[in-house]
């Protein structure tokens, strides 16, 4: 298991929908960064996607990973054939052992039958590029839903993106989502929370937290992956929360992620 860091840590960074930095990060910036804060992986997701990138700059990309020692991984979002294939083969060029795939896009909502279905047609697929599909638990499908995928399915070149806090959409937390689905675990967003009573009393907010300093139990979510024989790369992700400005919420994103790398250093 590695420790790494995924492009949502730095979302506000590169940006976000109705939010755009004056210098948005780029795919060499989180290279760099990781190298900075001591990690070992970089996960690229659909918030900053490598399929954009002149030739030129991908290859320097990969070269320079190469260089630091650093492992590159790739997601996606939406699960259509062709779009999952053409991702495949990003992912072998950058040498990713997994490609993380969340299944909804903005007009696209597979059933979990559909989504057994498009799967189904590319089983071998996977098996011949050796690349393994994560899917991503996310706040539209239970548990129960993401099991029956993967039983439909029934090859070990398909499973889980287990993400610390998605399932909450879901109404299950942590705990449920790390003790279900740790079996089939072939990468770990690592995603701290904290849960407060709003300031009129009437609910509550889920909220991002520094790695460590939440409610999420990260000893207990590793030992409890290690204990079925899984050994995916951790990767940090965050909730940061808006500060005042775009400006100081980019600056208080990235303390946050030094801070929450110098504590899973520790664990690792």
């Amino acid at each position: 298991m590695k420790l790494g860091i995924g492009s949502y840590a730095f979302a506000w960074a590169i940006g976000v929908p109705g939010y755009s930095p004056r210098k948005p990060m780029s795919a060499m910036d989180l290279l760099n960064i990781t190298d900075e804060l001591g990690g070992e992986v970089v996960q690229f997701c659909d918030n900053l996607p490598l399929d954009s990138l002149a030739d030129s700059d991908f290859q320097h990309l990969v070269r320079t990973a190469q260089s630091k020692g650093i492992t590159l991984e790739y997601g996606i979002r939406g699960s259509s054939p062709l779009h999952i294939q053409s991702s495949v083969e990003l992912a072998q060029r950058i040498g990713s052992p997994i490609l993380r795939m969340v299944p909804d896009d903005e007009f696209d909502h597979p059933s979990s039958s559909e989504l057994v279905r498009r799967l189904k047609s590319l089983v071998t697929y996977f098996e011949r590029s050796k690349v393994t599909l994560a899917i991503e638990n996310h706040d539209r499908f239970a548990i129960s839903d993401i099991l029956d995928i993967l039983n439909a399915l029934e090859t070990n070149w398909i499973g889980v993106c287990l993400d610390t806090v998605n399932s909450f959409g879901a109404l299950e937390g942590p705990e449920m989502v790390a003790e279900i689905l740790a079996p089939h675990c072939v990468s770990l967003h690592v995603k701290d929370f904290n849960i407060r009573r709003m300031d009129h009393r009437m609910g509550f907010f889920i909220e991002g937290a520094i790695a460590g300093s939440g409610r999420l139990d990260i000893p207990a979510l590793l030992k409890r992956i290690q204990s079925v024989g899984r050994d995916p790369n951790a990767i940090l992700e965050q909730w940061t929360p808006w500060c005042e400005s775009l400006d100081k919420t980019i600056a208080h994103e990235r303390d946050w992620a030094q801070k929450s790398m110098e504590y899973l250093r520790r664990l690792f």
